[in-house]
């Protein structure tokens, strides 16, 4: 898909958690506001954005909302008796908010799309960088899993492409909310597995004591 260029509008669901390309997200929607969302959204593009909420909560608004999101597409609904929608989505590209619009009736915004920096996937310092990673991903989930905070057996099939594979590392792996807004913001691959590199020999040094 051509990134768009100019500012546009996109209905917006902003989530106590951070959306990554290629990632699945699940929705229950029983709040009005985001019911008339998903009957709009099922109606046009099938498209609407995510961000992290900085302050405040999912529910009632007045919340403070991060300016790097990622466009949501919907691949499955339900429609449910009592006027609920569960939703299936998946993450597929990154966007920035220009300006956020009146939230009537649902929050809505003006944004244009934030492309990946361009990076050599054949360049050998990245395949470097990723392979690290991977692997210290993997150190970081078996130490997890000996904890009992995710399951054995957990499969990772990480991606050829640096960039798609930096945001699934960064989604599957062990750090809070506000660190993975960081690294969905970062301008592109080298920059997040860098990053991503940084935070992951954090988090089994940290693991580490915890099982000790």
């Amino acid at each position: 898909m051509t990134p768009m260029t100019e500012p546009y509008e996109l209905p917006m669901f902003p989530l106590g958690s951070v959306l990554f390309t290629s990632m699945v997200l699940p929705l229950h929607l029983f709040e009005e506001r985001y019911l008339q969302l998903a009957t709009d959204v099922l109606a046009g593009e099938r498209e609407f954005g995510v961000v992290l909420i900085e302050r405040g909560s999912e529910v009632g608004g007045g919340d403070t909302r991060s300016s790097v999101g990622t466009v949501a597409q919907v691949l499955e609904e339900h429609h449910f008796d009592d006027g609920r929608w569960a939703l299936g989505s998946v993450g597929t590209r990154r966007i920035r908010v220009v300006e956020w619009l009146e939230d009537a009736p649902y929050p809505r915004a003006m944004v244009v799309d934030y492309p990946e920096a361009d990076v050599e996937a054949s360049n050998s310092e990245l395949r470097d960088l990723l392979g690290e990673c991977d692997s210290q991903l993997r150190r970081a989930l078996e130490r997890l899993t000996r904890l009992g905070e995710v399951p054995a057996g957990l499969e990772i099939d990480l991606s050829e492409d640096p960039a798609l594979a930096s945001h699934q590392i960064s989604a599957l792996g062990p750090f809070g909310p506000a660190d993975k807004q960081n690294l969905l913001a970062c301008e592109g691959a080298e920059e997040r597995l860098e990053a991503l590199d940084e935070l992951l020999e954090d988090a089994i040094s940290v693991l580490d004591f915890r099982l000790s």
